[in-house]
């Protein structure tokens, strides 16, 4: 098999596996506390990502030495810990057609704190794009839809997947940092995990929440299992591919997800999305589709 055409496989694994992750955890947050949910699902990536660096190094505990722990601090409670929580919370009052979604409009987040902090040049085909995101995001948003069993409060349930992607939006500027440091990928992703896993079960303490993690039931220990594997099968095809293919081209790719995600949600769960909530979908798509195909400068690291 082609170089390739093995990478674009991968990609749409990749899509596919993300667009049924937001379908499966809706299900899997139904009947657990998100903040029990998000904790132990990132300890548990945590120990995955702490086994890939060690890899990477060579198991030679030296390799976390380097590590610049400041960013590594930042991204994991902003990213992996409060970013995820609220999002988790979010899913759990609204639908996942309409999380997912909006979680698409991370780049928009992200070019806008990275113009302001990172001085980031924005072009005039991603200002389009930005301003086709924003649009899609207030129509979804500004779409009423009644509460059910599987969304009992759509509207601030949209507002916290919102406030999620904005902080991961601030997390990838501070990644972008760290990555430009030449920090491992890996050791990047450990550190979100670990440190958001830290963040979370303090926060679970401070929220009186911590008996919850001993009541758990066996199927929700597995929903947790089985969540963390989900995530794990993404990150491992996506990167992989990454590897064979272009960022753009894969990025891209990774647009049919939310399609995934909602028509699984319409299948399984009877979601009925409006009009509105449909051509707001569509306009995100457009704009993460245009911001895709904009190619980046390459920024060499500083010395330091």
């Amino acid at each position: 098999m082609e170089k390739e055409q093995k990478g674009t496989i991968l990609a749409f694994i990749a899509a596919i596996i993300s667009g049924f992750a937001i379908f499966a955890n809706k299900i899997f947050i139904v009947d657990l506390e998100p903040v029990v949910f998000t904790a132990v699902r990132a300890m548990l990536i945590g120990l995955l990502f702490f086994l890939l660096s060690l890899w990477s190094f060579n198991f030679d505990l030296s390799g976390f030495r380097k590590a610049r722990w400041n960013y590594l601090l930042a991204i994991g409670i902003i990213g992996g810990g409060l970013a995820f929580y609220l999002f988790f919370s979010g899913l759990k009052l609204t639908t996942a057609g309409r999380a997912a979604f909006l979680h698409k409009t991370l780049p928009l987040f992200t070019t806008i704190i990275a113009y302001v902090f990172l001085k980031e040049a924005i072009t005039k085909k991603q200002l389009i794009a930005l301003i086709l995101m924003l649009a899609g995001a207030l129509a979804i948003s500004s779409t009423a839809i009644s509460p059910d069993a599987f969304w009992t409060n759509p509207a601030f349930g949209d507002l916290l997947v919102i406030a999620a992607t904005i902080l991961w939006g601030v997390e990838n500027v501070i990644a972008k940092k760290a990555l430009l440091q030449k920090e491992s990928h890996f050791v990047v992703m450990f550190g979100r995990m670990f440190f958001g896993a830290v963040f979370l079960f303090g926060a679970m303490l401070l929220l009186g929440k911590f008996e919850l993690l001993l009541m758990l039931k066996q199927s929700q220990i597995l929903n947790l299992i089985a969540s963390a594997a989900i995530l794990a099968g993404y990150v491992l095809t996506y990167y992989w591919s990454l590897k064979l293919i272009n960022v753009s081209k894969a990025s891209t790719i990774l647009l049919f997800a939310p399609l995934i995600t909602l028509l699984l949600s319409m299948a399984f769960m009877g979601e009925q999305p409006p009009l509105l909530q449909l051509a707001g979908s569509a306009l995100i798509l457009a704009g993460a589709f245009a911001i895709a195909k904009v190619k980046s400068g390459i920024e060499q690291p500083k010395a330091v």
